[in-house]
């Protein structure tokens, strides 16, 4: 397997996750085999058992359940595993089984829904810039995304805009292999971006540089943000981010002057107390600078705002409303549920508070069902596990939340083993249970023509058949493109700016002031070798990735008397996980990191980082917080 130097956004490149896919799909420890639990759950003892005999006893178990408690104790918890939309958690794989059985709906809120929120407050949608315009700008702000690590084709078009002159300046809590390679870094306290937002805003208006064509024709609340502005000048914004006052008035001096400016904000930014306003506040700078009008300005976040395919999951099907259950809740929200059905997530590696989630697990009156590749956390509690095929086995249909293109997925070789799509498996399921409603039998071509079917103006002139023949098409957007150039998709047609008072929410650390007794803010960022934590089992990318380390800065270190190479305890009243010490001056004082993307199995003490995240919402959208946890570092005591 190789990349397609053909691809205008890819251009023929691979990233270290994926350039060994093919041997990862015939690993030694691929599920081959539908499998019962034959030890105690969380013990990942099983037998080997016949597709029959595993669909008659889920069928069992389903129908004893929903007789007893409803259809509304079944919990299908699908994760993004898998993007495609046919297979995937995008399109309709189980949603129609689901609702015919009446069980209850899932919240997928676990990735980048506080920003979703946020950036539909403000825009009406959370699409935004198409990436490839980067290489127009003239100021790029990498904000709270590692490019390099966990996006790294955009940066092709960084490059063609550093030829051009561009200034990149990266806007990150810490100082990653992208802040290295860019011209600037701001070492950003985790969760205080809207406060700097308002600073460098502050500054454009100092300047006079605010665009009031644009703020009058195309903007709705600019008297309210503006007095919110003003109340954000430097040095109060320095103090609140932990950047000097030089450096955001040199910035905010540069964002006055240079047309145009893209900001490059991803999903991690969003994934604390106050996520969902950040990307709000964020996305209102191109609305005072007038960004959106020119080639190469705006904010990009998500481009999945600019595709509307056609899923068709059948709500129809349901015979009352049902309740919606939240992923990041799991371990709260388990207790009424009998039935836990996991596809494409690995929620005991994934998850918030995995203490809290292997308790609720471990009930013996809850049926767990685990579709799965390979035998994670997640496998160890099931009572059934069911072999899934992964991308080069089966049909699918994908778009990038990075891009601009739909892409085919066909299948390259057979299913090793007995393993089933997704999709397979719910139709032999349904069939199991003598279900005669007929859309649950839709083949995958069937299922992928009517998601191509919808009538969004970004399908114009794509069809099944020539995606099929091409491999991929650009959606049906002009290059360059200006997502906003008739207006925003707002109830007005106008960007809406944050309401006086709504425009920062702090995070945690600020909002104890000390109070409480966990000093260090922790973050987890996307490991350069995993992608959460598929490929967490690989032995060539653990190799790579070595043992899991929390980077201390060097006061903070000295303090605890912590030095470079100990094992330690990174801890809090939630439960804690062991990493080695990496002293260093790439995280300021008061911020620890550590990579995500370890299986709990796989690492020391048996726990990766989520042992010390909360259950707790973000303020829109309920997004995750784990960049929002206060945790001690300690030395493991003995050798």
């Amino acid at each position: 397997m190789r990349g397609n130097p053909d691809h205008p956004y890819t251009r023929g490149s691979l990233c270290v996750k994926v350039n060994r896919y093919l041997e990862h799909t015939r690993a030694d420890d691929r599920i081959l085999h539908p499998l019962r639990r034959t030890g105690p759950k969380g013990s990942g003892r099983f037998e080997r058992i016949s597709w029959d005999e595993a669909l008659e006893e889920i069928s069992v178990r389903l129908r004893g359940i929903i007789q007893e408690h409803g259809g509304e104790a079944v919990w299908p918890y699908q994760g993004t595993g898998s993007l495609g939309f046919v297979q995937g958690c995008e399109g309709a794989a189980g949603r129609r089984f689901w609702n015919v059985l009446g069980a209850s709906r899932h919240w997928l809120n676990i990735c980048s829904t506080a920003g979703n929120t946020g950036l539909t407050l403000t825009n009406g949608t959370p699409g935004g810039m198409d990436p490839e315009d980067f290489a127009l700008s003239r100021l790029i702000l990498l904000w709270g995304t590692n490019t390099l690590t966990s996006g790294h084709h955009l940066w092709k078009f960084v490059q063609d805009a550093r030829a051009d002159g561009a200034h990149v300046v990266a806007i990150d809590p810490i100082r990653t292999r992208t802040a290295d390679q860019a011209d600037q870094h701001l070492a950003i306290r985790p969760g205080t971006d809207a406060a700097l937002a308002l600073g460098l805003l502050n500054v454009v208006l100092a300047e006079g540089a605010q665009d009031e064509e644009f703020l009058a024709e195309h903007t709705e609340g600019w008297a309210a943000f503006r007095e919110e502005i003003l109340s954000h000048p430097v040095a109060k914004v320095a103090e609140i981010t932990g950047i000097p006052a030089e450096d955001i008035h040199s910035l905010g001096i540069r964002l006055a002057r240079t047309r145009p400016t893209a900001i490059r904000a991803t999903m991690g930014i969003q994934r604390h107390a106050g996520g969902g306003t950040a990307m709000r506040t964020i996305a209102a700078i191109p609305g005072v600078t007038g960004d959106w009008r020119h080639p190469g300005g705006g904010v990009s976040y998500s481009t999945s705002g600019h595709l509307r395919l056609g899923v068709d999951t059948r709500e129809d099907l349901l015979a009352a409303p049902v309740r919606t259950l939240t992923m990041t809740r799991l371990a709260s929200e388990l207790g009424s549920v009998k039935c836990l059905w996991v596809y494409g997530a690995n929620p005991v590696g994934s998850t918030s508070d995995t203490n809290a989630i292997r308790r609720e697990l471990r009930r013996d009156d809850l049926f767990t069902v685990v579709m799965e590749q390979f035998p994670t956390d997640t496998v160890d509690y099931a009572d059934i596990v069911l072999p899934a095929t992964m991308q080069t086995e089966h049909l699918d249909l994908h778009a990038g939340y990075g891009h601009l293109y739909l892409q085919w997925n066909e299948p390259a070789v057979e299913p090793p083993g007995e393993c089933l799509s997704t999709t397979e498996t719910f139709r032999r399921l349904a069939r199991h249970m003598g279900l005669t409603e007929p859309s649950l039998y839709d083949s995958d071509l069937e299922l992928a023509g009517q998601l191509l079917a919808g009538d969004h103006p970004s399908l114009e002139g794509i069809t099944l058949d020539r995606l099929r023949k091409e491999g991929w098409v650009r959606l049906n957007h002009p290059k360059p493109f200006l997502p906003f150039a008739d207006g925003f998709p707002t109830p007005s047609g106008r960007l809406r700016f944050p309401p006086a008072g709504e425009a920062y929410v702090p995070p945690l650390s600020v909002r104890t002031a000390g109070g409480s007794p966990y000093g260090l803010t922790l973050i987890t960022p996307a490991a350069h070798t995993f992608l959460n934590t598929v490929f967490g089992n690989n032995p060539e990318l653990r190799r790579r990735a070595k043992e899991p380390v929390v980077l201390v800065n060097p006061a903070d270190a000295a303090e605890r008397g912590l030095v470079s190479g100990q094992r330690a305890r990174v801890h809090n009243d939630r439960g804690e996980f062991l990493a080695d010490v990496e002293v260093s001056d790439r995280v300021a004082r008061g911020v620890v990191a550590s990579p995500k993307g370890r299986w709990p199995k796989h690492s020391p003490g048996g726990a990766n980082a989520n042992a010390v995240v909360e259950e707790r919402d973000a303020d829109l959208g309920r997004g995750a917080v784990y960049h929002d946890n206060l945790v001690e570092v300690s030395p493991c005591a003995g050798p």
